[in-house]
């Protein structure tokens, strides 16, 4: 996954009994969407690294396997990240304290 803002590449992390890895991957393909990355792992071009959340449905048909099963340690939660303005609109406000409560 590559952030496109700066051109970096985000490492993939693992954990395993409280050893913490972060693998800088480089392959032939690098994209900087979630969706173009599961299109590609479907479609058999190599491995990808994603959250449950978006293969789960894929990995209960059969169409994307696991690997590293044991390196990969449940998710604890997303991160918002937004501009420290101080002056933020009502739904967006809304939308935070909403994100906040699913903890």
């Amino acid at each position: 996954m590559r952030i496109a803002a700066q051109g970096n590449l985000l490492p993939w992390e693992f954990e395993k009994a409280g050893r913490e890895i972060n693998v800088h991957v480089e392959g032939q393909f690098t994209a900087n969407t979630l969706a173009l990355n599961l299109r590609c792992a479907l479609d058999g071009m190599g491995l990808g690294y994603f959250p449950d959340t978006v293969t789960a449905p894929h990995v209960a048909s059969g169409a994307l396997v696991r690997v590293l099963e044991d390196w990969c340690e449940p998710f604890p939660g997303y991160h918002l990240y937004y501009p420290s303005r101080r002056q933020h609109s009502a739904a967006f406000r809304l939308l935070v304290d909403a994100l906040r409560c699913r903890e």
